[in-house]
């Protein structure tokens, strides 16, 4: 392979950022999950950014972590290390995109495995050519789901499917997975390109601020308590009144024309 192991460019808002090994189906090695990481942590920072889309290159969005050369079946391990190795790595990947501050797009082209799978879980929407394929992988390695898996799946189809999903380890389709509530769409492979990018040029063009501290109050929803919410959401608000897209959104309303955000 020739070039970086992730390709990213910005063009109207929107950073577009592309795993680039196809002939691993974009298994993540460690310096591509830091990439990975360090790209979301700077959209956060940039104005420039208002919505990212993620996806891969050739047949595979993401295969899951790249264990080879890694020492995960032979060579000496101390008492932590693979605990320490889950913190700092695969945990740190899920968390960057779920902390993100700009809304993230899965535009999932074809195999999502194990860690591969929770990246694309984790984004705030996901869309998936009709030959994707999700899988559970853990189980046919005899290993536990790692990646933030027993966190994210139970939240989106609830604790039986995802018992179902991870106990079996069987290939979901796209179509099974958007009636799980897995996906967003799925789409015909040709669109899912077209698609992305016109979700992410809509998002791109919102209120920035205000899709942050909605990304936030939910992804916190389903941990807290009522009274713990509701004081959030209404901290929220404040925050958000303060920024220009709110007052632009209001005073949009107030004379009768299509609001014009600029994402402050």
């Amino acid at each position: 392979m020739t070039g970086p192991e992730v390709l990213h460019t910005t063009g109207g808002h929107v950073l577009s950022l592309t795993l680039n090994r196809p002939e691993a189906l974009n298994a993540l090695t460690p310096d591509q999950r830091e990439r990975v990481i360090h790209l979301l942590s700077g959209a956060s920072a940039d104005p420039a950014v208002r919505a990212v889309v993620l996806t891969g290159t050739g047949r595979g969005f993401c295969a899951g972590a790249d264990l080879r050369g890694t020492g995960a079946v032979t060579g000496e391990r101390i008492a932590g290390d693979v605990a320490r190795t889950l913190r700092t790595g695969a945990q740190r990947l899920i968390a960057a995109v779920l902390d993100c501050e700009k809304p993230v797009i899965a535009a999932v082209n074809g195999t999502a495995a194990g860690l591969g799978a929770h990246l694309a879980f984790a984004c705030d929407l996901v869309l998936a050519a009709e030959s994707a394929r999700f899988i559970e992988v853990f189980v046919r390695r005899g290993l536990v789901p790692d990646g933030g898996g027993a966190y994210l799946l139970p939240r989106l189809v609830g604790p039986q499917r995802a018992k179902e999903l991870m106990f079996f380890g069987d290939a979901l389709t796209a179509a099974d997975a958007e009636r799980m509530g897995l996906v967003n769409r799925a789409v015909p492979d040709g669109d899912l390109d077209k698609t992305a990018r016109a979700w992410a040029e809509r998002l791109a063009a919102g209120p920035t601020r205000a899709l942050a501290l909605t990304k936030q109050l939910v992804n916190a929803s389903l941990d807290t308590d009522r009274t713990t919410a509701f004081a959030a959401e209404a901290a929220a608000q404040e925050i958000n009144m303060t920024t220009a897209d709110a007052q632009e959104g209001v005073r949009s309303f107030v004379e009768r024309r299509s609001p014009e955000y600029r994402g402050r």
